[in-house]
This record gives C-alpha cells, sequence and structure tokens, in this order.
C-alpha cells in the first residue's frame, strides 16, 4: 500500500515546495522581461532613486551591526562571566526587547522625543532656549538605535550560549600561564564567540532589511519603503520586482553568512566543566559591580521598559479625552487570532508532514527541498508580496475569468499564502528538533512490533512530539500577529489586523489610539519570551 502512495507523497511534496518558493522564484524571473521600457525604469532608478536606496540601507546595516554586537557581546559576558547584583533577574530581562516589534518601539520614542513632546519642551523651558533641542529621532540614526534595542537579543543569545560551552580547559591554561583576566576574556573567550557574533549579527540584519514599518515611518527611504513606493505610489511592478531582487540578493548573502556561523559554533564551544575556576563567575564588588549592573540594565530599559510606560502613558491620555475604541480593538484582535491561528495549524501541520517524510525518505533530495522550504523565514514580507502579485497579474491578464484576483485579494487565501511562506520555516524548526531527539531505535522497535508509516507517527512520534508542536503553535501566531508588510498589502476589506492599525494610527499621528493594538501586539510578544527564559533556565 505505502508503494501506491509513495509516488503521490513525492509529487505532492514537489507541489508543496513549488508554491512556498513561488514567490521568491517568481521575482528572480522578472527580469525575463527585460526590454527596452524595463531599461529604460532601470537605468531612472539607477540615475534617481537607487542610490539612495544603497546608501540608506548600507548605513543602516552598519549602524544596527555597531550597535547590536555592542550591546549583545558587552552584556553577554558580563552576566556569564561574571557575578553582580540582580544578575539571575537580567540573564532573562535582558530577553525582553524581543518582546517589543520594532515599530511599536519607533512608535514610542516618536512621542517621547520629537520637537512637541515632553522631553524637548521640558528642556527648553528648563535651559530657556528655542527651537529643537534634540536631533531629528525620524531619521536613519534614529532607526539604527531602535533596531539596535530590539534586535541585540539575537547576538546575545548566541554570545551567551557560546560563552556558557567555552572551553574552560583553555580560560584555565591562560589563568595558569599567568594571564590576567582581560586577557583571558579578550583573547580566549571572545575569539571562541566569533561564529555566534557573526551568526547573531546576520539575524539582527535580516529583520532590518525585511523591516517596513520602521522605514515607512521613520521615511527612511531604504530597499523594502521603495518596493512598496514603486508597486503601490509609482504602479510599477516591474521596477517593484527588481528593487526585491536587490533586497533578496542581500538577504540571501546574510543567510549564508548566517549558516556559516552556525556550522562552526560546534568548533567554538566545548562541554562545561563544573569543577573548573574558570567554570564559575567572578564576582564583582562595589562600583564594578553597579557598572556591571547599569550596563545590562540600560538595554532592558531603553528596549523594553520606557516604550511600555510610554504606550501606557500614550494610552491613559487617549482614556482622558476620548473614548477607547474598544468593540473595534476586539474586531482587530479577532481578526489576529484567527489569522494566526489558521496559518499556525495549516504551518505546524506541514511541518509534520515534512519532517515525517524527511525522516522516512531521508534522501539528498528530500533534505533539499526541506532546506528550500526552510529558507522562507529569511525571505522579507515585500519580496512575497511582489512575487505572488506579479504572476497574479500576468493570470488576469491572460485569463480575465480565472477569478485568481478574488482568490488572493478579496479572501484571506492570498494572505494565508503569504504567511505559509514567510513562517512555515518557524514551524519545521521547532518540529525538526523535536523530531532530531527521537532516537531511531523506537521506529525500527515499531516496525519489528508492525507499525509502520502514518500509524507510526500517529502512536509513537505525536505523543513525544507534544512540546514542540505547541512551540511551533505559539511561535507562527505570535509571528503572524506582528507581520506587517504583507498584511498591509494583502488583507481582504473589513480585516484589519491589531499591527495594521497600529501602523495606520501611528502614521496619522493619533499615537494614543496606536498605543492600544501595540500593547496587545508587545503581550503577545512576552509569550514566546517567556518560553525561552524557561528553556535557558532549565538547561542550566
Amino acid at each position: 500500500m505505502m508503494r501506491l502512495f509513495r509516488p503521490l507523497f513525492r509529487l505532492s511534496l514537489w507541489i508543496v515546495t513549488f508554491l512556498l518558493a513561488m514567490p521568491v522564484l517568481t521575482v528572480l524571473l522578472s527580469w525575463l522581461q527585460w526590454n527596452g521600457v524595463s531599461a529604460q525604469i532601470l537605468w531612472e532608478m539607477s540615475q534617481n532613486v537607487l542610490p539612495e536606496y544603497v546608501r540608506t540601507s548600507v548605513l543602516l546595516c552598519a549602524g544596527v551591526s555597531l550597535g547590536v554586537i555592542s550591546i549583545g557581546v558587552v552584556s553577554a559576558a558580563l552576566v556569564t562571566l561574571f557575578d553582580f547584583p540582580l544578575r539571575r533577574t537580567l540573564e532573562w530581562a535582558l530577553l525582553l526587547p524581543l518582546a517589543m516589534p520594532a515599530y511599536v518601539v519607533a512608535y514610542a520614542y516618536t512621542d517621547f522625543l520629537q520637537f512637541g513632546g515632553p522631553v524637548q519642551n521640558t528642556l527648553r523651558e528648563w535651559m530657556g532656549l528655542q527651537g529643537r533641542v534634540l536631533p531629528e529621532v525620524r531619521s536613519v540614526w534614529g532607526a539604527v538605535c531602535v533596531f539596535s534595542l530590539v534586535l541585540y537579543p539575537y547576538v546575545y543569545l548566541l554570545v551567551r550560549a557560546a560563552m556558557a560551552e567555552r572551553a574552560h580547559h583553555l580560560m584555565e591554561a591562560a589563568r595558569l600561564l599567568g594571564a590576567p583576566l582581560h586577557r583571558r576574556i579578550l583573547s580566549v573567550a571572545l575569539p571562541l564567540a566569533r561564529p555566534a557574533i557573526a551568526a547573531g549579527t546576520a539575524l539582527a540584519l535580516m529583520e532590518t532589511l525585511a523591516d517596513f514599518g520602521v522605514a515607512s515611518y521613520f521615511g527612511v527611504q531604504t530597499f523594502t519603503a521603495g518596493i512598496y513606493k514603486a508597486w503601490l505610489v509609482m504602479d510599477n511592478r516591474i521596477a517593484a520586482a527588481q528593487l526585491a531582487t536587490g533586497l533578496l540578493l542581500a538577504v540571501t548573502v546574510l543567510v549564508s553568512l548566517e549558516q556559516r556561523a552556525q556550522s562552526r559554533l560546534r568548533f567554538a564551544t566545548g562541554r562545561s566543566d563544573a569543577q573548573s575556576t574558570e567554570a564559575r563567575a567572578h564576582t564583582l564588588k562595589g562600583w564594578h559591580g553597579l557598572l556591571a549592573f547599569g550596563l545590562c540594565f540600560v538595554p532592558v530599559l531603553l528596549g523594553f521598559v520606557l516604550p511600555v510606560l510610554l504606550l501606557c502613558r500614550a494610552l491613559l491620555e487617549s482614556v482622558q479625552s476620548m473614548a477607547v475604541p474598544w468593540v473595534r480593538f476586539v474586531h482587530w484582535s479577532l481578526n489576529s487570532i484567527v489569522l494566526g491561528g489558521v496559518t499556525a495549524l495549516l504551518a505546524v501541520g506541514l511541518a509534520l508532514w515534512l519532517s515525517s517524510q524527511a525522516r522516512f525518505n531521508g534522501t539528498a533530495l528530500t533534505r533539499g527541498l526541506l532546506r528550500t522550504v526552510g529558507l522562507g523565514y529569511a525571505v522579507p514580507g515585500a519580496v512575497i508580496v511582489v512575487g505572488l502579485l506579479l504572476p497574479l497579474g500576468w493570470l488576469q491578464s491572460v485569463w480575465p475569468q480565472s477569478g485568481a484576483g478574488y482568490w488572493l485579494t478579496a479572501t484571506v487565501l492570498g494572505l494565508v499564502w503569504a504567511y505559509m511562506v514567510r513562517f512555515v520555516a518557524v514551524a519545521l524548526q521547532s518540529v525538526g528538533s523535536g523530531y532530531a531527539r527521537i532516537p531511531s531505535t523506537l521506529d525500527e522497535s515499531a516496525r519489528l512490533l508492525g507499525v509502520s508509516g502514518w500509524r507510526l507517527v500517529t502512536t509513537v512520534h505525536a505523543p513525544l512530539l507534544r512540546k514542540p508542536v505547541a512551540v511551533a503553535l505559539l511561535l507562527v501566531l505570535v509571528d503572524v500577529m506582528k507581520e506587517l508588510p504583507a498584511t498591509l498589502v494583502l488583507r481582504p476589506f473589513n480585516t484589519d489586523t491589531l499591527a495594521v492599525m497600529a501602523y495606520q494610527l501611528a502614521r496619522d499621528e493619533r499615537l494614543g489610539e496606536a498605543a492600544l493594538p501595540s500593547l496587545a501586539l508587545v503581550v503577545a510578544g512576552l509569550l514566546p519570551v517567556i518560553l525561552l527564559s524557561r528553556t535557558l533556565g532549565r538547561e542550566k
């Protein structure tokens, strides 16, 4: 029976892979439409907007790299190598900025630091000054600060893990050879963490390039903002596809860097020796301990505590001045939860099916298809949108009676498709790690007892995969709720979500009203952060 279904399984695997990879393939194939008109468009772009997009994106990536490395490495080194007041609390508190969508932090700080905000008004009153006191927050450097405060946990997590599992015998040998503490850290611990620094920085830069909310709200001319402007403002799909190709190329380089760095992590780590002198954190006392506490607390304060307080303040002012739209808020929340729940169920179901097929038929082809599907998380939402709408426009022009435009833009089908392309990789990562912890001897024992195929999956694998599946459902749900670019373009009428309304209200300078959906997104983002903190705590 299984032999009859095996060709069908392989065919369905190819179909699923094609559907999830189609947006990227469409963007790349857009260059086949090269003609005089497209050449003129590309020439005009290179003379006008393209240099600004490249310059701004490079500046943004350079600034974010410096920011996340500085904050992530310093905080990871302090909580791993030293003991100071409230270190245990700060170990998990440093993860809290992960719960903050970058565009939510941008809304909070814009209201607080802008020309008419409370900070500049107070400084003008105290100092008797006129005009602007602080630099404009809506700028490239303002975006660099926002991204650095929100994305440094990527570097912090990986560097902390690399240092916690560092080769203690090397640190111990350096100490016995007379090397002082600062030299052991600079010459032994940090070089061992270089792959972790590279991997974490690459992840942060992928998120930076994929962002639309901060770039659009701050008026920063990045590739992502340019793609939406070319498609929706200039009404030029070829220009949008060509810009998307440039963005996709940059992301591909970052993915290669991250994968290469991740593959080197196993050489940069070793088993922890709890009896080693170097395995015990060095106690900092006096002003050294206070300095270490301050260096670790400031990122938490600026990346999580202060933005949440500012949003709460804006919400309270909104409650006092006008009625809070609770009915509409419930509607936005339900839309977000329903879209996230449907996508999470589909993504986890697909991940279970693909992972089980890879376990039963672990050929090089199957592994290659899984890697292809798993790269979707690195593809920016702007690229996915262009990749879905380009073939739709072509199909509508060739076959107007097909109704494809209705099904992909007037229903949630196109939106869920885009979510699946983007987030099925999240489910694959969790389910795949769960499968990796199931020994193959269990499968062999089950087959000896006559259990194979889907019965093996349901009776043996499923009970052991409950926790990874639950984690995957939660992660996909939260990621979908925070997704902005694809939702903004592909959502049907009357299907506004929390992310879309937070963006639109903030763009209209109704920051008090935008605080309510923004805080809801923060609360949703706290769930996976709490889960991650508990997991790291149990691994000690």
